[in-house]
């Protein structure tokens, strides 16, 4: 006998085509217990007004709904807006006890990569979007595709204006690759992305087995430089939730390598590593 296992899903939803396709999708060919979670970052001028057609999205599917805004400016990055609206999707997913789904798509994927690799990131760099704690459905749609559904649909949804501003290096990576790339060279990015993300995957899982090993100052000293690399960022990016670059994860072995005991360094924003005689601390640290 086959039983339908009830999932409870908090979905992101900003008010752009993506979201709206994801919430319609969802809700018209499954079953699960459904909420919805918008963030209003406080950027832009019209954001409050996004927020109320999210919330009328949610009446009409009648579906709960939970918000936050918060002030960040015209001149926050898009490091800092990203870091904060996650921040609110785990915290609110937590409480509602459901899983965080977001509209992330195949385009989505193919940007992260170049973005990604222009910031310095190495083969991780084509490993994007592997966090297990987020669930992604329209991974293998297009943005075609999505415009298809809604367009079918029938649905509306709001433009960000944002998204067509030069301020920001994603917006200015998508139209270089729309201009760029064929149908074939997305296809053959996507099967290396999945190629990329099992290999993570396994690697991640071998970072586990040896945790209880990476707290020595000892074991750092006599492993290879490259999985040393590896494993330190994995190992960060777990207790701390921040993923270094490569230069500063080659700093920090370093400082790890030769540094006296009782020194702490801060390879990078959030991350504190404590080092005594024998041991590597590793901490995620708040303002």
């Amino acid at each position: 006998m086959c039983h339908n296992i009830l999932m409870k899903r908090l979905i992101a939803v900003s008010g752009g085509v993506d979201s709206v396709v994801l919430l319609d999708s969802v809700l018209r060919h499954g079953q699960d217990e459904v909420a919805v979670a918008h963030f209003d970052h406080g950027i832009r001028a019209e954001s409050a007004a996004d927020a109320r057609f999210v919330a009328g999205l949610a009446r009409r599917y009648d579906v709960p709904y939970v918000t936050r805004r918060e002030e960040l400016g015209p001149a926050a990055s898009e490091d800092v807006a990203r870091r904060r609206r996650y921040q609110f999707l785990f915290d609110a997913a937590a409480r509602w006890g459901g899983r965080v789904t977001t509209a992330h798509h195949q385009d989505d994927v193919i940007e992260t990569i170049a973005l990604n690799l222009r910031r310095g990131t190495r083969w991780r760099g084509l490993a994007a979007m592997g966090d297990q704690r987020i669930e992604r459905p329209l991974l293998e749609w297009t943005k075609q595709d999505i415009y298809e559904y809604a367009l079918r649909h029938r649905l509306e949804w709001v433009e960000d204006a944002t998204n067509r501003s030069d301020a920001y290096l994603r917006n200015q990576l998508r139209r270089q690759l729309q201009a760029r790339l064929t149908d074939q060279q997305r296809a053959a990015l996507g099967r290396l992305w999945r190629q990329q993300w099992r290999l993570r995957q396994e690697i991640d899982q071998e970072t586990l087995r040896l945790s209880s090993r990476l707290g020595s100052r000892y074991f750092w000293a006599h492993i290879p430089i490259e999985p040393a690399r590896e494993l330190l960022h994995r190992e960060v990016q777990r207790l701390t939730g921040v993923s270094l670059l490569s230069a500063q994860l080659d700093r920090l072995l370093i400082a790890i390598k030769t540094g006296r005991a009782g020194t702490v360094w801060q390879p990078a924003a959030g991350v504190r590593v404590k080092l005594s005689v024998k041991s590597v601390t590793i901490k995620r640290v708040t303002r």
